[in-house]
């Protein structure tokens, strides 16, 4: 294996905690059932990435709300009450990500599943991402992961050579992705675990 010179890092999940349920759960009273009924029919995963990859968050609220008029005021909440659904950094990783930085030894960047209207409250919200060298926001880019292009993108626009670098996802489709276009991998699970998986490169913290 070639020596690594860059480390890729996604967002949500990995650095960041994002979930739903900070606003939703209280929303349904506790009531857990009804709370996933509402995420797999109505504000469903697929339909939050649409806007991942650049659809208007007021247009993608109107066309839920056309197809689903009972539940107008959930829906306005997603985007509405967003900045509640972000509960804090993930402390362990932004530890590694400190350390990969100040260690001086590798290019790191972020790629990121994330609209172009709410990634400017993160910026403002989290310091630690002014740490990178660059991040790369599928919002503004008009594509998203799994897609192959918005990798190959993030390569050229970086000057990485896929198999010099490590990409850490929490989402295996993204992992999958990324290794077919040569790029080693992570699939991000908790901090410790992925102390742990750096030593397969060769990378020690």
């Amino acid at each position: 294996m070639k020596k690594i010179d860059t480390i890729i890092f996604d967002l949500g999940g990995v650095l960041i905690d994002w979930n739903p349920e900070y606003v939703y759960l209280d929303a349904f009273k506790g009531d857990r059932k009804k709370m996933q009924w509402f995420f797999d029919h109505v504000c469903t995963h697929d339909w939050n990435e649409n806007q991942d990859a650049g659809y208007p968050l007021e247009k993608a609220t109107e066309d839920r709300i056309a197809l689903f008029p009972e539940h107008e005021e959930l829906i306005r909440m997603f985007y509405g009450r967003w900045e509640e659904m972000l509960g804090g950094p993930i402390d362990g990783t932004v530890q590694i990500l400190k350390k990969l930085i100040d260690s001086n030894q590798f290019q790191v960047v972020a790629l990121t599943n994330w609209s172009h209207e709410t990634f400017p409250i993160a910026l403002e919200t989290f310091d630690f991402l002014h740490w990178f060298d660059g991040i790369l926001v599928s919002g503004e880019e008009k594509t998203r992961k799994p897609f192959k292009e918005i990798y190959k993108l993030t390569l050229d626009r970086f000057n990485i050579r896929a198999e010099r670098s490590v990409f850490i996802d929490d989402n295996l489709r993204n992992i999958l992705a990324a290794e077919e276009l040569g790029i080693n991998t992570i699939h991000f699970r908790n901090s410790e675990n992925l102390k742990e998986e750096l030593k397969v490169f060769g990378i020690n913290l």
